[in-house]
């Protein structure tokens, strides 16, 4: 009875789902829904990790700023005098052994500020340099979210044109039933023709159910990728578009050099870990700080004197059990190992590149042989068609002719595809899809 429920509730959700109407949605606008403060998770949480390395550099600059804490102190107390080693003896005089109760009251302002702290400096430096790392990977974050939209959009609009391919080869296949239909009836074909096209119909039918459930299912991923949630259904509008003039090696390269945000990233981490071995190995030097207090001191509020402290302290340091020779060594490794990263993600930028532009490159071939296939088949289809009304061969060589067309718009479908996804990769790996696509 209960899964008779569900079953009743999902069929009126699909229901109601199927009533709204679509929103249109190009690849601009996915990206951008994407982008927005409400959207991907991922960049939600690198907003997160902006703040809070925000919130670690203020921390750190604290230690630089003065301190200054205010307190009320009123106690009442007794005194062991023999415990501290106080006793006098004298004739007629003996030293109590407690004292007590005393009162006291201390109202006071402490504060304390540091004056020379190298190695506070250094990790104030470090700390600025996170925040531009954490604003660096936000916008890394930023370019592979819109990557993975562009991809999601891609992948959803070739199911689409699949699907828009399967529907024109059904007006086709519809056709050529009536014209085997009608061949017959003339006198000029025979039945299994007219079979014949019946079922390449059918099998056009098929594709068209399995394309439509494909579509759907390309669309939710979509949504999935954008954030927005599934309750409103979509429409994609863009087209999968021809090829477009490419960039030259060096442009694409020199742009991955300024724009490509892991790149940019990958080098503030090296300088961020260069800031904290400068802020481990000035831990050496000395610091010099300043100190001051002021308040009333007595034994009640309404006897307390005004009193005051002032001082500076020179701290050396001599030696802590290594414990500085260690954090130095260990900021050293990281540093080399950023380095080493740097270098590293150096060479893939690069590789990828070089990688997507002859992607591109080769796309661009396969759509232009797709494009003079589809021509072919075109033409030789009005030309079967032609003898077969002429009763010149029968319905096979029209058949295949079909069966070659439909090849032929699938082909051009697949190159038009890889190729705007070639581009897709070759804006990533330039850094430039974030800016193309908002």
């Amino acid at each position: 009875m209960n899964n008779i429920k569900i079953l009743r509730i999902l069929l009126f959700n699909a229901a109601l789902y199927a009533q709204q109407q679509a929103t249109p949605l190009t690849m601009k606008q996915a990206v951008a829904m994407a982008l927005a403060p409400d959207g991907s998770a991922r960049l939600q949480l690198m907003r997160e990790a902006q703040a809070l390395a925000e919130a670690r550099k203020n921390t750190v600059k604290g230690a630089l700023l003065p301190n200054v804490d205010a307190a009320i102190t009123e106690t009442d107390f007794t005194r062991n005098l023999k415990a501290f080693g106080f006793a006098v003896n004298v004739p007629g005089f003996k030293s109590p052994s407690l004292v007590g109760p005393l009162s006291n009251f201390d109202m006071r302002v402490t504060a304390s500020q540091s004056i020379f702290d190298f190695s506070a400096w250094k990790r104030l430096d470090a700390a600025k340099a996170a925040m531009v790392v954490a604003e660096a990977e936000k916008e890394a974050t930023s370019n592979q979210v819109a990557d993975a939209v562009a991809h999601a959009y891609l992948s959803a609009l070739r199911h689409k044109v699949a699907l828009e391919v399967i529907k024109a080869n059904i007006d086709l296949a519809s056709k050529l039933v009536k014209l085997a239909e009608n061949q017959k009836d003339a006198g000029t074909g025979i039945g299994i023709e007219v079979t014949r096209a019946k079922v390449q119909l059918a099998n056009e039918e098929q594709r068209l159910s399995i394309a439509e459930l494909e579509y759907e299912q390309a669309k939710l991923q979509l949504q999935r990728v954008i954030g927005m949630g599934f309750t409103t259904p979509i429409e994609l509008t863009d087209e999968l578009s021809s090829p477009a003039p490419r960039p030259t090696l060096e442009e694409a390269l020199e742009s991955a050099r300024q724009y490509r945000p892991d790149w940019l990233a990958q080098k503030r981490r090296e300088q961020q870990a260069s800031l904290n071995y400068q802020a481990v190995r000035a831990e050496r030097y000395p610091t010099l700080g300043a100190f001051g207090d002021y308040g009333g001191l007595g034994i009640s509020p309404g006897g307390a004197l005004a009193t005051r402290t002032i001082g500076v302290t020179l701290k050396v340091p001599i030696f802590d059990g290594g414990r500085r020779d260690s954090r130095r060594v260990e900021n050293a490794i990281s540093l080399r190992q950023e380095t080493i990263r740097t270098k590293d993600i150096q060479q893939q930028v690069e590789l990828e590149v070089r990688l997507a532009l002859g992607a591109v490159k080769g796309t661009e071939g396969q759509v232009s042989v797709a494009d003079e296939g589809l021509k072919l088949s075109q033409l030789e289809l009005e030309q079967a068609e032609r003898r077969y009304r002429g009763g010149v061969t029968s319905s096979v060589e029209l058949v295949d002719a079909q069966a070659r067309i439909a090849r032929a718009r699938d082909n051009r479908t697949l190159a038009l595809y890889q190729n705007n996804l070639a581009r897709i990769e070759l804006a990533t790996a330039m850094g430039a899809l974030h800016r193309i696509l908002q």
